[in-house]
């Protein structure tokens, strides 16, 4: 049974990437270097930062590397806010009784700073802040809290923090909402990978605070869900790069709920994951897609795929599940890294448009 957490900091309890990636670049910058889209610099970061600098700087000091790095990150710290159901997860866990730690590389003032804007300070029985080595600490973490492994869970977002859980002999759980993607984070070979901490609350409730295995995490019957091309008045496609799809680009919609109607459940998806209002909703095909190894966890669905057009101001903003969108003629789209079932779906609807008198 879990009794004790331990969470890492940054991209598990709060987003503080767009800050630590514009950080990053000026230290790159400082040192002639080129800057990193955000999507290198998911896959090209890592810890401990000297591994990172190391490959990148290696010829620039350290404590310079890190004075230009604070000197930028100071600056762009007021970006970093809670991400999504952590204040829940933590409350959860408070009612629960659940003890809880913090091991982080964050430095300890910037953990001060953001803990006044957060207020995640109150449900942190004892953080360990400016860790630079995860692995060095872990069992003196257990050492120091009478914690015993096999009732202590490490939450985290990297593969180091996996590395740290097994060093440690502990339970691990990644999550999807930081810094490395899903295939990195597969590699590390964690207990459990969830999407977000609120998928880690269901978890734990279904399974009486246990962790089994992930081949044993899986639904055990098939899910119906919807999803739709939007289109908007110049013909171009909505399409949303996520995490969850092995960071590959797709389209808006999700699970249909009890007593919901299919149409219902499109209408409702996208406007949660988007913001936009559609009309003309029409039905194109139903697609199997039975454990997509694209997905980042064994799961059985029922794909009801639509097209629609979206309605009034085009005011795209993106939930917790987009990583960003793009508006694409069809055509386009097809260059992108989509996920299967979407490649599926734009064949369909380019074939259906052929079919009517042509492409449009």
């Amino acid at each position: 049974m879990i009794r004790n957490i331990i969470f890492d900091w940054s991209g598990t309890l709060v987003d503080d990437l767009p800050a630590v990636l514009q950080a990053s670049n000026f230290v790159l910058v400082q040192a002639g270097k080129a800057e990193m889209s955000l999507a290198t610099f998911r896959a090209e970061f890592s810890l401990p930062f000297k591994k990172f600098y190391d490959r990148h700087t290696p010829e620039v000091p350290m404590p310079q590397l890190e004075d230009w790095f604070h000197a930028s990150f100071k600056e762009a710290q007021a970006s970093v806010v809670a991400l999504p159901h952590a204040r829940e997860f933590l409350e959860f866990c408070r009612a629960q009784k659940i003890r809880t730690f913090l091991l982080s590389t964050v430095h300890g003032d910037y953990f001060k700073t953001q803990c006044d804007v957060t207020g995640f300070a109150v449900f942190i029985d004892r953080p360990y802040t400016d860790v630079w080595d995860k692995r060095e600490k872990i069992h003196e973490i257990l050492r120091e809290n009478a914690l015993k492994p096999d009732e202590t869970l490490f939450i985290g977002d990297m593969e180091h923090d996996i590395e740290t859980a097994k060093h440690g002999g502990v339970h691990s759980c990644a999550v999807l909402t930081g810094y490395n993607t899903l295939d990195q984070l597969r590699g590390a070979q964690p207990d459990l990978i969830v999407e977000h901490l609120s998928e880690l609350r269901r978890v734990l409730e279904q399974n009486q605070f246990q962790l089994k295995p992930l081949a044993e995490q899986s639904e055990t019957h098939p899910l119906a869900t919807v999803g739709a091309l939007i289109f908007n008045r110049k013909n171009e496609a909505l399409m949303i790069r996520t995490h969850k799809w092995s960071n590959k680009w797709g389209i808006p919609g999700g699970k249909i709920d009890w007593g919901e109607t299919s149409e219902a459940a499109l209408r409702r998806e996208i406007k949660e994951e988007t913001n936009l209002k559609v009309a003309g909703i029409d039905f194109i095909l139903v697609q199997d897609c039975i454990r997509s190894k694209e997905f980042y966890k064994a799961a059985h669905f029922v794909l009801l795929n639509y097209t629609c057009r979206a309605t009034g101001k085009l005011d795209v903003q993106l939930n917790h599940e987009g990583q960003e969108f793009r508006w694409l003629k069809l055509a386009d789209a097809q260059k992108l890294k989509l996920n299967q079932p979407t490649k599926i779906l734009i064949a369909a609807v380019l074939k259906q448009r052929k079919g009517e008198g042509g492409q449009r």
